[in-house]
């Protein structure tokens, strides 16, 4: 039988974890902290809050291999009514519709975008430079980057593409991401895995393959590698719960600077006590600015589709989420470019900044499909179930 190590429980250690019990192996996972989940905890108490949002796209593999294991759970859609609530603010004022201008970029048979040169530069060319500007600003509800126009105009473009499909990709599991943790736990516990928490690892094992699922700057110093860097986003979050009133935007878009609001409970009332309205606004930074600029900056948004929110904060909480929200790939690179998963030595990567394709949490779940079918010595792993 063989023995894997998984360090980290986030979402690419469990998925690990699973998929090599699945496959007949002796699995153990060390995570530092005292409960599963990493990035996709799901804060408890009376505010179920996620640190940043908690879609998964129903476009991608990661969705497949989640609901044949059913392990998705029930599912919390967006009301129709809610749907058609989503705001865009453009020049400084909302509107419900984007730009024509941008539209260009969304048809189904524009061009596809050069991966060495960045999406302003190309955006423009096919749509003008207004087009362009808004559908960058747009592509950060996916991005979490203070300039998506900079980026590699290839990996902005299917990031837009998918967020902007219809009908929505985005699935919203009931609960919260802890729901998806907790099963995922479950199954590896059925299986046989044995899951020890509050255990952090300093020093490698070298009697196992060893998969490494944890963020890239963890796996940087366990590993002694400066090699391990790749660019990510800095994003301050706002979370505030409003006492409800009719008529609040289910979603407000930034088109004049990346940022998004979203009104979680829309879809899914369980997240806060009844009466209360649980939000959350993205609100991306630059190295040089503050928590305090995204802070103003989501105030601004707030100000505009939430009609006297001041008064009605029972509850606020604020952080920064620095380098936490994958990989972004710059003009000139792709995915095949970042730190790869096979590190040599029996030592693998998985997480959502490491080589494998994929769009936010599908990249941890590619990297660690990858990491345990190079553990086992095989080509690929007989996964009936994929």
């Amino acid at each position: 039988m063989h023995r894997i190590t998984v360090i980290g429980g986030g979402l690419a250690g469990l998925t690990a974890a699973v998929t090599a019990a699945e496959a007949g192996a002796k699995v153990t996972v060390y995570e530092a902290h005292h409960t599963l989940g990493g990035r996709a905890r799901t804060a408890e108490g009376p505010y179920r809050t996620n640190d940043g949002p908690h879609a998964l796209y129903s476009g991608g593999p990661h969705w497949t291999w989640l609901r044949q294991r059913d392990l998705v759970g029930p599912l919390a859609p967006i009301p129709p009514l809610e749907a058609a609530r989503l705001r865009l603010r453009h020049k400084g004022v909302l509107r419900r519709t984007p730009p024509f201008a941008m539209l260009k970029l969304l048809r189904p048979g524009a061009r596809q975008a050069p991966t060495d040169v960045d999406f302003r530069q190309w955006a423009t060319e096919q749509a003008g430079e207004e087009g362009a500007l808004a559908a960058a600003h747009y592509s950060a509800v996916a991005l979490f980057h203070h300039d998506p126009g900079a980026l590699s105009a290839a990996f902005v473009q299917e990031r837009l593409r998918r967020a902007t499909k219809l009908p929505p990709e985005a699935q919203y599991p009931r609960g919260g991401w802890a729901t998806v943790v907790d099963r995922m736990a479950a199954r590896a516990w059925n299986l046989g895995v044995r899951m020890e928490t509050l255990s952090r690892v300093d020093t490698l094992p070298t009697d196992t393959p060893v998969v490494v699922a944890t963020s890239l700057d963890a796996a940087r110093r366990l590993l002694g590698d400066s090699s391990l860097t790749w660019p990510s986003g800095r994003t301050v979050l706002v979370d505030l719960a409003l006492r409800t009133r009719r008529g609040d935007a289910f979603a407000v878009s930034d088109l004049d600077a990346p940022g998004w609001i979203e009104r979680f409970t829309a879809q899914d009332r369980s997240l806060a006590p009844a009466g209360e309205q649980l939000l959350q606004g993205q609100i991306p930074i630059a190295p040089h600015e503050s928590k305090a600029d995204g802070v103003r900056r989501a105030e601004d948004l707030l100000d505009l589709a939430f009609e006297g929110w001041r008064e009605r904060v029972t509850w606020r909480r604020e952080s920064v989420a620095n380098g936490r929200t994958g990989a972004v790939d710059l003009p000139g690179t792709s995915w095949r470019d970042r730190p790869s998963v096979d590190r040599g030595d029996g030592v693998y990567l998985a997480g959502d900044q490491v080589a494998a394709p994929g769009v936010l949490s599908e990249v941890a779940f590619n990297s660690a499909l990858t990491a345990v079918s190079l553990a086992l010595g095989r080509n690929a792993l007989d996964l009936k179930h994929a």
